[in-house]
């Protein structure tokens, strides 16, 4: 039976609180992700930021609000205009920090719980992330596309 640490990424990339969404924009583009755990200036886990929440954001400074899409999934990050989308729509809340626009709650599982579980919490959730703990540390990430890619044998 497969469990979260088979599947989970060991690397979490996390972002800081304090970062502009523009430059969170940026990172998240760098590396192809479509959102983080954030972390407050003394390193605390204090929420998760996506790709969803910079579009709600502009969308909001935009005038043009609606609920949060929370069917929203970047596009393949092989084309590149969700690169530029997503970087017109930060350049539009320059003002914002990422504390502004994160989500303050944080989804988690132990590394021993089977992977259908993980899916479920997902999906049940609506979310496309969630952290891997051993104890109270955390040890990895798993995405939608971690599950995915069990489907095609990745």
């Amino acid at each position: 039976m497969l469990v979260a640490r088979d599947v989970m990424s060991p690397k979490v990339l996390r972002v800081r609180d304090d970062m502009s969404v523009a430059q969170l924009a940026t990172f998240l583009t760098d590396h192809e992700i479509s959102g983080a755990p954030v972390d407050d200036a003394g390193g605390k886990l204090v929420g998760v930021v996506s790709v969803a929440d910079v579009a709600s954001a502009a969308s909001e400074l935009a005038g043009t609000h609606s609920p949060r899409p929370g069917g929203f999934f970047s596009h393949d990050w092989e084309a590149h205009p969700a690169v530029e989308d997503l970087r017109r729509m930060a350049a539009g809340s320059k003002d914002l920090l990422v504390r502004d626009i994160m989500t303050r709650g944080v989804y988690s599982v132990p590394d021993d719980t089977p992977v259908a579980d993980v899916a479920e919490i997902m999906l049940d959730s609506h979310i496309h992330r969630l952290l891997v703990t051993q104890g109270a540390r955390t040890v990895g990430i798993i995405s939608s596309s971690d599950l995915l890619g069990l489907l095609v044998g990745r």
